[in-house]
């Protein structure tokens, strides 16, 4: 079996319940059926039921309607690869990439709010880079919230990664500086820094990560080079309201949307690409530190499809 295969049947496990929720109700809609007017109102209600997003629904079957009018389709049947070659030009291949830093060590801040997945999604990046040789150093600034450290220095253990971690309720950003001292200094390839989870309504909370960016920023002026976003796949589009007050807050590059195999709200992978503008650069599909694949959008698509 390919990679491209294994990865499509890894991906296609995680999103079964999205795809029963999916497909099943195109499925019905769409056998013995002609692309009418009538058919295209049903399938934009059930791709915003599917949380594709108003805006991405609204688009595939404004597409769909010229395709039906210039003589592309014709039949209900033919909606299904309409739909997967339209979905696959959504992301561009750059935005998917990890920007790494020219030279020093590559700094990645990761946010998110309480119960993300924030913490497990780190340690699955830490595998990520670990498994592709580099070296990975995790920075423990979630310092408030019992246990945090703890966690995240178990799962450095299980990967083979170094951390460092503050006392309990030491300020983050100080922990976060230490961190960046060490990377440099050991000639670390990247540095994950875990911020404290928060909800992204309390402005005072969202403030701290800027104080950690620009922390960050002093010691390394490039830095961070990403500062991925951590959304729980299963809060559909509430997800989006998320996306929009960290962007304003840290200007984050990338989202890696947790969680993705116990949900049946993968769609809302484009409503994200297309309200947020910001790309998913990783998803997670189940509970292990290996459960991590970057996002691609060809797999991705066949798999919703397979």
């Amino acid at each position: 079996m390919s990679l491209f295969s294994r990865a499509i049947q890894k991906i296609s496990t995680g999103l079964s319940r999205t795809r029963q929720r999916f497909l099943g109700g195109l499925g019905s809609l769409l056998t013995g059926r002609k692309v009418d007017a009538e058919l295209l109102d049903e399938l934009e209600a059930t791709l915003i039921q599917a949380d594709l997003g108003v805006h991405s629904a609204v688009k595939i079957c404004d597409d769909l309607r010229a395709a039906a009018k210039d003589g592309r389709i014709a039949k209900g049947e033919e909606v299904i690869d309409f739909l997967k070659n339209e979905l696959k030009t959504y992301w561009p291949e750059s935005d998917r990439s990890i920007s790494y830093a020219e030279s020093g060590p590559t700094v990645i801040l990761v946010a998110g709010i309480n119960g993300a997945g924030k913490t497990t999604s780190i340690a699955k990046l830490a595998y990520q880079f670990h498994s592709e040789g580099k070296r990975v150093l995790l920075a423990a600034c979630d310092t408030f919230r019992a246990a945090a450290q703890e966690q995240l220095t178990i799962w450095a253990n299980r990967i083979g990664c170094e951390i460092i971690t503050g006392s309990e309720k030491a300020d983050p950003a100080a922990v976060a500086f230490d961190a960046v001292s060490a990377a440099k200094a050991r000639d670390v390839d990247v540095l994950l820094i875990d911020t404290a989870g928060r909800l992204h309504t309390q402005d005072h909370l969202m403030r701290e990560l800027t104080k950690i960016r620009d922390v960050v920023r002093k010691q390394l002026p490039a830095a961070p080079h990403e500062v991925l976003l951590v959304l729980d796949a299963t809060t559909g589009q509430n997800a989006i309201n998320q996306a929009k007050a960290f962007l304003a807050a840290i200007e984050a590059t990338g989202i890696f949307l947790a969680k993705l195999d116990g949900s049946a709200k993968g769609g809302i992978v484009v409503a994200i690409r297309n309200e947020v503008n910001l790309p998913v650069k990783f998803i997670g599909l189940g509970e292990g530190y290996d459960d991590v694949e970057p996002f691609d959008p060809e797999t991705f698509v066949e798999a919703l499809f397979a």
